[in-house]
């Protein structure tokens, strides 16, 4: 009995030890957590003192940043108008090649694939080499893919030079221009964007005019030689223009990697915006041979259909950008579900119109739609993710696309050829679109659902409980504050 009662007492406080060693560890005892929240909350203020300190003095904001914004208007003006007019290459691409099928669909889907299948590996290229070097690496990279790509005789050298090189190209010196406008701007990093994505729309509502009217009777050889000139420039432009800004340290990304995938509504989002954008390439890529085929007796200019997606996704991206910062939060999710949606109506609609002005307004729709997409990309990432991982949630929902992007258009060109009309093609071309934009609906409700029902289970950020009543449905629970948890809700999660 009375060794019993020994060992009993001997465990009791050996488990009383543990339990303050417990304790200690995640500083959980009344004296020791008071001292660290208040170390906590004077290292906070200190280092909100200093990051304000550091913002006013070393962000330019202005002068010249203006300078980095016209390089990466040409950028992505460049980039984006010889992507979005490959609908008239493609018909130059038919003609050069008389074995023509589906196969020379697979080019500009490539193309337009690897811009978003390189952009994981972009992201870690402009953290390791910064956003000038890797930019002018890729510029030079498609400026090659252009150039040779007009001495490559065969489809396979196409689909290594325009399909492959020109793509992977585009993507890393694209991704930079997005990174290096938030070094540049604090305050006026809306302005800046919105004068770079509106200001690269004149470039798509140009470049289709001067292919149909200048460069096409000169050839598919002397169309690409011309074009690798636009790469070529943009690469002096980003090597004179984007040099690091004078700041003092570099904010490192502490959630990286696949780990963003563990945060429900970021799955979620980029998976809808996967299956949605399996249609999205097609109206660019087969517009133009089907107006070829339905309007053939029609004296009317293929390339204003180009000319007005582009002019109207530059007005979207003005527009949508506005009203996205008007909408608090995740709502910003329904105004890119609803875009969505009626995208996928807009290609539904294009077998069905009968007349070539029908085709103009259906067109101008697929236009806003676009530019609204693009505009809320990053700021949803930023409203789902966080600031500091927004850019990797980024470049990670950019490769999720590739493999949708590059597939719809050859599957459109494939039902084609089987079929001899665009019409089943477009019409299943819309349905991705409008699944995904379904998917997006539910997001914001998702995730406000998420966060009130894990709310009380978390301490705040000073080591207060959180209430859901007070939380905000755009803060991020499993990723923004990095809450510590105590012992009991560790066993309860």
């Amino acid at each position: 009995m009375d060794s019993c009662q020994n060992r009993t007492g001997r465990s009791t406080e050996m488990t009383r030890k543990e339990q303050q060693s417990i304790d200690l560890k995640f500083g959980q005892n009344e004296s020791s957590t008071h001292k660290i929240d208040t170390q906590s909350v004077a290292t906070m203020e200190n280092n909100e003192s200093n990051m304000s300190t550091r913002q006013n003095s070393f962000f330019p904001d202005g002068g010249y940043g203006w300078l980095v914004v016209f390089a990466a208007t040409w950028c992505n003006g460049s980039i984006f108008a010889i992507q979005n007019s490959f609908s008239i290459l493609h018909v130059m691409l038919k003609v050069f090649f008389a074995d023509y099928r589906v196969k020379d669909t697979w080019i500009g889907a490539l193309s337009m694939g690897m811009v978003f299948l390189c952009s994981p590996l972009v992201s870690m290229s402009t953290d390791r080499f910064g956003c000038r070097a890797t930019a002018v690496g890729g510029s030079l990279v498609a400026f090659v893919g252009l150039l040779t790509g007009s001495f490559a005789k065969s489809l396979p050298l196409q689909y290594l030079t325009y399909g492959l090189l020109f793509g992977a190209g585009c993507s890393y010196s694209l991704q930079p221009t997005l990174v290096i406008l938030g070094q540049y701007f604090q305050r006026h990093l809306g302005l800046a964007n919105g004068l770079v994505t509106a200001g690269s729309s004149l470039f798509s509502v140009a470049l289709p005019v001067l292919l149909e009217e200048v460069l096409v009777p000169l050839g598919l050889e002397r169309t690409f030689q011309i074009l690798s000139v636009l790469p070529l420039t943009q690469a002096a432009l980003l090597g004179a223009t984007f040099r690091p800004p004078p700041t003092p340290e570099c904010h490192e990304n502490t959630f990286s990697g696949i780990r963003i995938f563990c945060v429900p509504s970021y799955r979620m989002w980029a998976f809808g915006v996967a299956i949605a954008v399996l249609g999205y390439f097609v109206p660019y890529v087969h517009l133009m041979s089907f107006v070829q085929e339905q309007f053939e007796d029609s004296e009317q200019k293929e390339w204003i259909l180009l000319v007005c997606i582009g002019a109207s996704s530059g007005v979207g991206r003005l527009v949508f950008g506005h009203v996205g910062d008007l909408l608090p939060g995740l709502n910003k999710i329904y105004l890119q579900a609803v875009s969505f949606m009626f995208l996928g109506l807009a290609s539904i609609l294009v077998p069905q119109c009968l007349t070539f002005e029908g085709l103009v307004v259906v067109c101008v729709l697929l236009g806003v739609c676009d530019g609204c997409l693009l505009t809320l990309m990053a700021p949803v990432a930023f409203e789902v993710l966080g600031v500091q991982r927004a850019s990797q949630g980024i470049g990670y929902l950019l490769g999720l696309m590739a493999l949708p992007m590059t597939a719809g258009p050859p599957l459109a060109g494939l039902l084609h050829d089987q079929l001899g009309n665009y019409c089943l093609a477009f019409y299943l071309a819309g349905v991705p679109p409008l699944i995904g934009g379904l998917l997006l609906l539910f997001i914001p409700r998702m995730h406000h659902h998420l966060w009130a029902s894990r709310a009380e289970m978390l301490p705040g950020l000073y080591g207060t409980k959180v209430r859901a009543e007070d939380s905000l449905p755009s803060q991020n629970i499993f990723t923004d504050g990095e809450p510590s948890l105590n012992k009991n809700e560790i066993t309860q999660l």
